[in-house]
């Protein structure tokens, strides 16, 4: 194991981390600066995150942080689309507005590095032409990929009018048969000349509409498979994930209840299903299609009998104006999951949990100032264990998991 400054060891499943930096051809030649600490080495990095982390937050244990994979670790990229019907570029917008190719960029998986190729060539073969906004011609405005952790691929085609899907469903074997690991195709319809990556309309034009995604948890007695439709979100970084979820087994594992707010595809709460937790659980989120994959997990795993998913707002929701009426509705439960979005928990739902009575709250964040926050306005409650899981290598973000206990009332 390493030592740094800050006295952290860093290793990756068990294995000491090579301290050197990272080579990225497009960082050395400044067409890319995504990795905006990728000139230090990443036990270096994961040092100052967990330094940082410390200094916000005062918790009774900090454990050792969870080291990501340096390269290779995203399983999911959004593809800006420019160039040429042509010569198709897909990657991201350079800092004088053009697009740069990133189909060699170290940080995606392999199979998602692999698809690229073939990915452009299939929009040359289709005469899509891409979406230039400085002019606002074109209709290809990105591609947005996701790889599960069994090498399938769901491949998403962001574009401005929904009469591109004539061309994909016309065409999409040959995608299929240029690359066999595609499982999912989808039209996504943006028509709007703003800096918002998708719309609200989804286009299947595969025959399946769910992507696989399964997670190695030592904790639970087999592997925990998750259902990802195209809009609902899953991390991006598939072992830090993976990582999440254990810490939550082996933090809440026996308690009986539990709520998870904001809960996605319903990682947390299937987990906990999955482990010792053998009481009723409620998942809750805004996204449609999240809640039919949680669902549908759930089904898989034999405990829809027991778990229940609701889509809604987790504020509106815990304060029963929706008019949802959940399993167990007016009980408390042993424990409320967090993972809110970078901006952290809305005002009310900090001043209901902390006036809630509930013995443990897990709270996920990828945005330290916004948990530190958050936990200075719930002052009922003291952080117990905390753990920094490093989801984004080469940048300042990383996610935090606290355990917080009630110690008043």
């Amino acid at each position: 194991m390493l030592k740094n400054s800050h006295n952290v060891r860093v290793t990756i499943h068990d294995r000491p981390v090579n301290s050197q930096v990272l080579n990225c051809d497009y960082f050395q030649r400044g067409k890319c600066r995504s990795c905006t600490e990728l000139l230090t080495p990443y036990p270096q990095q994961l040092a100052e995150k967990q330094h940082r982390a410390t200094e916000l937050i005062a918790a009774g244990e900090w454990e050792e942080p969870f080291a990501s994979r340096p390269q290779a670790f995203r399983n999911k990229v959004k593809l800006v689309v420019t160039g040429s019907v042509k010569r198709p570029q897909l990657g991201t917008l350079g800092v004088d507005g053009r697009g740069v190719d990133l189909r060699d960029c170290p940080l995606p998986t392999p199979g998602i590095r692999g698809a690229i190729p073939a990915i452009a060539r299939f929009i040359t073969a289709c005469q899509l032409e891409p979406y230039s906004p400085a002019t606002d011609f074109g209709v290809l405005k990105y591609v947005i990929i996701t790889e599960s952790d069994d090498g399938e691929l769901m491949v998403r085609f962001v574009a401005r009018r929904r009469g591109v899907q004539g061309i994909l469903f016309k065409r999409k074997d040959e995608l299929m048969a240029a690359v066999p690991t595609i499982r999912v195709i989808t039209l996504n319809v943006q028509p709007e000349h703003k800096a918002i990556i998708e719309g609200d309309e989804e286009i299947l034009i595969s025959d399946s509409h769910t992507l696989p995604m399964t997670l190695d948890i030592p904790e639970l007695d087999q592997p925990l498979m998750l259902n990802l439709r195209p809009q609902s979100f899953f991390q991006t970084n598939t072992d830090a994930t993976a990582q999440l979820y254990r810490t939550a087994v082996r933090w809440l594992g026996d308690v009986d209840s539990v709520w998870d707010l904001y809960c996605g595809v319903g990682g947390f709460a299937l987990v906990l299903a999955a482990g010792r937790t053998r009481g009723n659980i409620v998942g809750v989120e805004t996204s449609e299609q999240a809640v039919q994959a949680a669902t549908q997990t759930a089904k898989q795993i034999g405990c829809a009998d027991r778990v229940q998913f609701i889509a809604g707002d987790a504020t509106e929701w815990v304060a029963g104006a929706d008019g949802s009426a959940p399993r167990g509705a007016g009980e408390t439960p042993d424990a409320v999951v967090v993972n809110p979005p970078r901006r952290g928990l809305s005002t009310q739902l900090c001043e209901w949990l902390n006036n809630s009575g509930v013995e443990q709250v897990l709270y996920s964040s990828c945005n330290m100032d916004s948990l530190a926050r958050d936990l200075a306005s719930m002052p009922n409650y003291a952080v117990a264990r905390g753990q920094v899981i490093d989801m984004f290598p080469h940048t300042q973000h990383c996610e935090v998991i606290v355990l917080l206990t009630l110690v008043s009332r």
